[in-house]
């Protein structure tokens, strides 16, 4: 299974949209891009994960968590994204491609000469706009989002029904 690792302050900074939204609330813009990596897993079937810094938090301590299937990370104190993502990268079983998405040049070459693939802020930001127009055009083919009664027959609804009541 491939890997996504995503810095993810880098990644909030270098995304116009997050950008202006964490101006107003930064929990909310994070908030907004683990929304996104929720979505584009469920949409693209490899693994996610997101790091983010704590190490100028002091006493904080490493924190992982899932949240809709993404792995989230907060490094600890004294310890930045960076050193956990590649600290990830080495320790990585998964037979798949690892990729990490940064726009961070030095980590962009860390990561390379431990074997994973680089890929910009910019061009993830491109991958997670196409999969949210897939997943919303596959959704208009379905007007009742999924539900059962939108999708069988109104004769079968009827009979339905009518067993329900009676």
């Amino acid at each position: 299974m491939d890997v996504l690792i995503v810095d993810g302050y880098n990644f909030l900074h270098n995304w116009p949209e997050l950008t202006r939204l964490k101006e107003s609330s930064f929990d909310h813009a994070r908030d907004k891009l683990i929304t996104e990596l929720i979505n584009y897993q469920a949409y693209w079937g490899g693994k996610v994960i997101v790091v983010f810094d704590a190490h100028k938090v002091p006493g904080a301590v490493e924190k992982r968590e899932k949240l809709g299937g993404v792995e989230v990370i907060y490094s600890g104190e004294g310890e930045t994204a960076d050193a956990v993502i590649e600290r990830l990268v080495g320790d990585i079983t998964e037979t798949g491609q690892v990729y990490v998405a940064t726009s961070d040049w030095a980590e962009q070459r860390m990561i390379l000469g431990k074997g994973a693939l680089r890929l910009p802020v910019r061009e993830l930001k491109v991958y997670l706009e196409q999969a949210r127009q897939e997943i919303a055009r596959a959704s208009e083919g379905d007007p009742g989002n999924g539900r059962l009664d939108t999708r069988i027959h109104q004769a079968t609804r009827k009979i339905l029904e009518r067993w329900r009541r009676g």
